[in-house]
């Protein structure tokens, strides 16, 4: 007991000593490139940059939870009816997990997207050749591609470090073609219209933002809006949204266990690693009371374009 006190004791003064203030999209790529070549993500979350689903009965493994929600996620939004040889855009596509799931599975032709140098160098050696899967820097509010360019535009957990919300779903949608499929799945914080916040949620709520270099989070209504707003919608389509806070939860205190049950993980790449390991851990534990409580939802979302 002495010992795990003094750790949470060591989490806390690291944690509060070393934030990660979103400045601009350079702070952001700054982060993820921290993240990646340091390795300790990747050791503890495999290749999937992004929560598990656990469904019914709840899955133990955490990486197999992060591969389901894959598939989970593919069913919801449709992109299952989507013929082999489709092209697919993965906005933040983190080292290229889904990415490379998308393309083996389902046959998609995907690009994947990140800010930061180091992902996508990572996502690259990562991937077999003959992979129909391939890996671009760039920015998500300046996509290089021309209008139209892509069957479906699969986004998830970008969105909290995107500062101009309607700009991200202008530029999902211009680069989806006429028809096309969108697939998002994002942290979104509960409505303030529909309740107010109270002080310690306010407190929360910017350690979750400082912490992980996130300008603003978005309410899962207040998304649907942007992607409503949006020039390139289109009048006849619909944006169907659901919250996937409860199948997803377990993701937070699974992201501290794997380095329980994987330590060698840890330990393997020094005392360094060990105390990075320890400064993400109060920002997760809030994360999960926040989801637990409902101050904040995983939203997800999906639409067809309009022809």
């Amino acid at each position: 007991m002495l010992l795990l006190a003094l750790a949470l004791a060591l989490a806390l003064w690291l944690w509060q000593r070393h934030g990660r203030q979103f400045q601009s999209s350079a702070t952001v790529a700054e982060a993820y490139d921290r993240w990646t070549d340091d390795q300790l993500l990747e050791r503890l979350w495999g290749e999937h940059v992004h929560l598990g689903h656990y469904g019914s009965p709840r899955r133990v493994d955490f990486r197999r939870a992060k591969e389901d929600f894959v598939h989970a996620l593919v069913r919801w939004s449709g992109l299952d009816r989507l013929p082999p040889g489709s092209t697919l855009l993965d906005v933040g596509c983190g080292i290229g997990g889904s990415a490379r799931i998308l393309a083996r599975d389902y046959g998609f032709q995907v690009v994947g997207i990140s800010i930061s140098p180091g992902q996508i160098e990572r996502a690259r050696s990562l991937t077999p050749s003959g992979l129909s899967c391939r890996f671009e820097l760039m920015d998500a509010l300046a996509l290089e591609f021309p209008n139209g360019s892509f069957d479906a535009v699969w986004s998830v957990e970008a969105g909290p470090h995107m500062a101009d919300k309607q700009r991200y779903a202008d530029e999902l949608l211009r680069v989806l073609r006429p028809g096309g499929l969108l697939a998002v799945a994002d942290w979104n914080r509960r409505d303030p219209a529909l309740q107010a916040t109270t002080a310690t949620e306010r407190w929360v709520l910017r350690q979750l933002l400082d912490q992980w270099a996130h300008p603003e989070f978005a309410s899962i209504n207040g998304f649907r809006r942007h992607l409503e707003r949006s020039e390139h919608l289109g009048s006849a389509a619909a944006v169907g949204t659901d919250d996937w806070s409860a199948v997803t939860l377990p993701s937070w205190i699974d992201s501290i266990l794997e380095g329980v049950r994987r330590p060698s993980a840890v330990l393997g790449l020094g005392p360094s690693a060990v105390l990075k390991g320890l400064r993400e851990i109060p920002t997760l534990l809030l994360m999960h009371w926040a989801f637990a409580t409902g101050l904040m939802q995983f939203g997800v979302f999906r639409l067809r374009k309009a022809d």
